[in-house]
């Protein structure tokens, strides 16, 4: 098993409930993939330098996890086909920091 960071945006317009089910979804896609969930944390919305398919802001959420192949291949395809996540990002790690938190909700 290799160690991954996923970082995602999703829309700034997004309800409560609606950011609970995005990230519920993606933390059940990676333990149903032969992956495990190590942590996850929610920086909140954040603006951007510059405008992303015409929004200035983003919700982000942040998982650490381990997983295969498989397990990346997996997310990709949910996420090109989800309409509220605008960007993502996975770094593939040797080993993960699991006590530094970068961004801590105010």
């Amino acid at each position: 098993m290799n160690f991954y960071e996923h970082t995602l945006i999703a829309r700034q317009d997004l309800s409560k409930p609606q950011f609970d089910k995005i990230r519920d979804k993606y933390k059940k896609l990676i333990n149903e993939t032969d992956g495990k969930v190590l942590k996850t944390e929610e920086w909140g919305i954040l603006n951007f330098s510059r405008k992303i398919k015409k929004f200035n802001k983003g919700y982000y959420i942040h998982f650490k996890f381990e997983g295969n192949p498989k397990t990346i291949e997996t997310i990709k395809k949910s996420i090109n086909i989800d309409r509220e996540v605008i960007r993502y990002l996975i770094v593939k790690y040797k080993q993960l920091d699991l006590k530094t938190e970068f961004f801590k909700n105010q």
